[in-house]
């Protein structure tokens, strides 16, 4: 069997322009061509389709993962693939990927088999340069603290108080705490510093959820980079960085347009892990998608309990998004791993996990939901058998999907349930966990209760401070976001299936002041991660013709 490099190697690729012209009716030169197969849509066109009725937008979400991950962006390619392959005009979205877990875990992040977006090997590396834009948009911010500090420091920034991180978008644990400015007067004050990945800053967040260059510039100019002696807060705008940060990402954020293997166009922009960040591509992306399909097929991160919370009470909350239904992916292989064993037993204790999250789709946020069995070769009957009967009494229903061996043929069937279910439903928003008017604490610990099934929350006593003033400073209203293990319901991850009756421990929380929204930090999570014993980097190299393999 071919790997999922081999088979995007072999594909032939239609030129994006005139695939984009004729299947989108978008005008050629409303497109920057990054090569023959890749573009850039003009701001400009994006916003000419204001007026335009929006499609249905379709959700893929999962159950709990295992660490390679179970199949939500080939599922998501495979659904764009079928519902094109019956007849209906359909677009998907989907994140950049992030080079961290290219080169860490695990691998790519373009689909895979017969359901990939093109240029796999593009996508996964520089693509189009949207993370390093953003990446040193956030650095420059960075240095320009350090260099006020330096400089006098007039607006008398804390040296101890400076919460603006720097980012890199590759793991590297050895950078979570470090001390810059050593080396004398000439290289500024030491001070204790460190790095996140990429995904994790908030910069990333702004870039996914402004909805144009003004809303960037405005919530670029909110980010809050620390504060003074007598705890005020210093924004980016007080250091005139938001210009320039702006001009960075200017042509950043014109969504990238590529196609799948089957010639169904896709939007592949911005990048926010699911576990430290809200998990969702980019709104500019989704909304103009919108506007030019019937059908919009995107993901969000991991689990449910995270992906699909933080595009409903973050996303559709800021940007008005009306999902119509979600499709929920499981496999065999998770369910076993949340059962704890290899057998049809333990599928039997794992589906506790697909319960749990069809009920918090289906009650917490009133969404129809498909589940969709991502299947693999060593799957038996008896094993997918028990799946499908489990859906039956949940009253949900299930699809057996192909889509990684036959591309939109298998996934065609999956289609046909999601129209239906688009088409039988009227329009409403998704329900939402909490009010804005709610306080941040309350939030939190209606997540942890709701979702996670936990019986509270412990706040650690700097969480527990932060709190206090961040809902006396007036952020209050902002929407909250969880960062914790994608492996559990708990902040523990070795606490498998359906867990319920724990204590979601919060260890810091983080204001993100221009993404308007709160990160909670629980448990044992990094916002920048390490990698693995053996990293997918090792397998990765390029031959004398410049063909890259291992990039699986």
């Amino acid at each position: 069997m071919p790997t999922d490099i081999e088979i995007a190697q072999a594909a032939t690729l239609q030129k994006i322009l005139p695939l984009a012209h004729r299947k989108l009716g978008l005008p050629e030169d409303s497109l920057s061509p990054y090569g023959h197969y890749k573009a850039k849509l003009s701001l400009g066109q994006v916003q000419s389709l204001a007026d335009e009725p929006d499609g249905h937008l379709i959700l893929v979400t999962a159950i709990s993962p295992t660490p390679p991950g179970e199949g939500k962006t080939t599922t998501t390619v495979g659904l764009g693939d079928g519902l094109n392959q019956i007849g209906k005009k359909a677009i998907i979205c989907l994140r950049e990927p992030s080079l961290g877990p290219c080169f860490g875990m695990k691998g790519g992040a373009a689909g895979g088999g017969r359901a990939q977006v093109l240029p796999m090997e593009d996508i996964n590396l520089h693509f189009t340069g949207d993370f390093h834009a953003i990446a040193l948009a956030h650095n420059l911010l960075a240095a320009l603290i350090d260099n006020h500090i330096h400089h006098g420091n007039a607006l008398d920034l804390d040296v101890r108080r400076i919460t603006w991180r720097r980012v890199v978008d590759m793991n590297d644990r050895a950078l979570r705490d470090i001390t810059v400015g050593l080396g004398g007067p000439g290289n500024g004050f030491p001070r204790q510093d460190g790095f996140d990945i990429v995904v994790a800053s908030e910069v990333m967040a702004i870039f996914c959820l402004a909805t144009s260059l003004a809303d960037l510039q405005r919530r670029l100019g909110h980010i809050v980079v620390g504060y003074t002696r007598d705890k005020q807060a210093v924004t980016a705008r007080d250091l005139q960085a938001d210009g320039a940060m702006t001009a960075l990402l200017k042509d950043a954020l014109a969504p990238n347009l590529v196609q799948t293997l089957e010639g169904t166009l896709a939007f592949v922009h911005g990048g926010p892990f699911a576990n430290i960040a809200h998990g969702c591509n980019s709104v500019i992306a989704t909304q103009t998608a919108l506007k030019l399909a019937d059908y919009v097929v995107t993901e969000a991160g991991f689990g449910a309990d995270l992906g699909a919370e933080k595009f409903i009470d973050i996303k559709c909350r800021k940007a008005g998004l009306q999902p119509a239904c979600a499709v929920l992916v499981a496999t065999v292989r998770a369910l076993k791993f949340h059962g704890g064993g290899d057998d049809i037993a333990a599928l039997t204790e794992g589906l506790a996990n697909l319960r749990r999250h069809v009920e918090n789709i289906c009650q917490h946020y009133e969404l129809p939901v498909v589940v969709s069995i991502n299947r693999f070769d060593s799957d038996t009957p008896e094993e997918i058998a028990q799946i499908e009967a489990a859906c039956k009494a949940l009253g949900v229903v299930c699809v057996l999907a192909t889509h990684w061996a036959e591309g939109g043929v298998g996934a065609a069937e999956l289609a046909r349930q999601v129209v239906a279910l688009c088409e039988a439903l009227p329009r409403k928003p998704a329900a939402r966990l909490y009010a804005d008017e709610d306080t941040l604490e309350l939030k939190i610990r209606t997540v942890a209760t709701k979702v996670y099934r936990a019986d509270g929350v412990i706040f650690e006593p700097r969480a527990a401070q932060q709190l206090a003033e961040w809902q006396a400073a007036g952020w209050g209203h902002f929407p909250v976001c969880i960062a914790k293990t994608p492996y559990s319901f708990s902040s523990d991850a070795s606490w498998r299936g359906a867990a319920s009756g724990h204590t979601l421990r919060v260890r810091e929380l983080r204001l993100n002041a221009g993404a308007e929204f709160v990160v909670a930090i629980c448990g044992d999570v990094m916002t920048m991660p390490g990698l693995p014993k053996r990293p997918a980097a090792l397998n990765i190299g390029v031959d004398e013709a410049g063909r890259i393999s291992g990039l699986f």
